[in-house]
């Protein structure tokens, strides 16, 4: 099966975190949104439609002309019933849900045009409008959804719950029914995994150190760490490879990224390789109870987003410096230096330098030798093509 990822209009309401990733790489539940419709349709050929300057750093993918292509929106998270309706669909359908276009079923030879001009337009295509959809219409609905699609995703993972394999469940599991651990987990003594209000999932890899308490909905990622005495609570993602310490709920954190020491951070969504200094804390909740209002990052524009509880949404690389007190709503770009006294600013740009005495621009260069350096901890390269993307955000800051 041939699987096509295109962004609409819409898409563009998911920056900072889009800048520098395709929308099917965003994180929620357990998998990326790739991930999850790659597992749901049992794809062999996955493609998208990329923007020139992040090719290099992902694949375009490859389609099979000889084949019909499943053409599906990132916004659009699948269920059972949107998979049995677009497995339903025939060549020139598309699915239709308030006028935005979810998907559409178009034969090989027209993709492999549309795929080569980077472009889909579904104005040709038979509708077949349905009545309800799992669909992402602003960054803030990666948190709501989180816990949600936790559960959902559980069956792709093939794991079985703890009590459901032989031998002896550990004493610190609370409801084994609901916990699933992958290959190689190692939760440490003292450590505590509750998944009474909902399921907690820690994948190949992971570890729970000593005196930590996990209370579900919540997944470790592969290879990730939960440092000692941590409180991680529901509706948080820890993507593979993070480690993260003090006190977490309804978080969700790319990969690579760390906050290691004490220091809260709720309702906040974190990019690839985000390092938050010792005691920052997000604020997530206003004093006067109101609801969150949050900077758009294309217009520069404050809007209502309706949600009393919202914290911090950081994009890739960006940092603190320890004690950082981030302000409720805080939005903050690419690769931004965070070392203010009091409160910064709500609206961070990329390449931002943000100091108790200045506010400028991060100097690209030095940036570069940042970045570099903490790939390198990681054994991860700096590539060329990741270089030439993060000047590209640079320079249209």
């Amino acid at each position: 099966m041939n699987i096509c990822f295109f962004n609409d209009e819409k898409a563009s309401s998911f920056q900072p975190l889009t800048l520098t990733r395709p929308m099917d790489d965003l994180r929620v539940g357990i998998y990326s949104i790739r991930d999850k419709w790659r597992r749901v349709l049992g794809a062999t050929f996955i493609c998208r439609l990329l923007p020139v300057y992040l090719e290099g750093v992902f694949s375009s993918g490859e389609m099979n002309e000889k084949e019909d292509v499943l053409w599906i929106n990132p916004r659009l998270l699948p269920s059972e019933k949107m998979v049995a309706k677009i497995e339903g669909l025939n060549a020139g359908q598309k699915i239709d849900y308030k006028g935005q276009c979810l998907a559409a079923r178009i034969d090989g030879e027209k993709s492999i045009l549309l795929f080569k001009k980077r472009t889909f337009t579904g104005s040709d295509l038979e509708p077949v409008d349905i009545s309800e959809a799992i669909i992402l219409e602003n960054l803030w609905d990666l948190l709501t959804l989180n816990a949600f699609e936790i559960e959902k995703d559980i069956p792709l993972t093939g794991l079985k719950t703890e009590s459901e394999k032989d031998g002896d469940i550990q004493n610190n599991i609370y409801n084994p029914e609901n916990t699933f651990l992958g290959k190689g987990v190692s939760i440490e003594p003292g450590a505590i995994v509750i998944a009474k209000d909902g399921p907690v999932v820690i994948m190949d890899g992971a570890t729970i150190e000593a005196g930590s308490i996990v209370k579900g909905p919540v997944v470790v990622g592969e290879d990730a760490t939960i440092k000692m005495a941590a409180r991680v609570y529901g509706g948080t993602t820890i993507g593979p490879v993070c480690k993260v310490g003090g006190e977490i709920s309804n978080c969700i954190f790319h990969s690579y990224s760390n906050k290691g020491h004490d220091g809260f951070v709720g309702n906040s969504i974190f990019g690839q390789w985000v390092n938050l200094g010792a005691d920052t804390n997000t604020s997530n909740l206003k004093n006067n109870y109101s609801s969150v209002r949050i900077f758009d990052w294309e217009t520069k524009k404050e809007i209502e987003t309706g949600a009393q509880f919202l914290g911090t949404i950081m994009g890739d690389h960006s940092k603190t410096a320890i004690n950082t007190m981030l302000n409720t709503g805080t939005i903050c770009g690419v690769s931004s230096n965070i070392f203010m006294s009091g409160f910064p600013p709500k609206y961070i740009p990329s390449f931002s330098w943000v100091g108790a005495e200045e506010y400028g621009e991060y100097q690209f260069d030095k940036a570069v030798e940042a970045m570099h350096a903490m790939m390198k901890r990681r054994t991860v390269d700096l590539s060329d093509a990741y270089k030439n993307m993060m000047q590209h955000i640079s320079t249209s800051r």
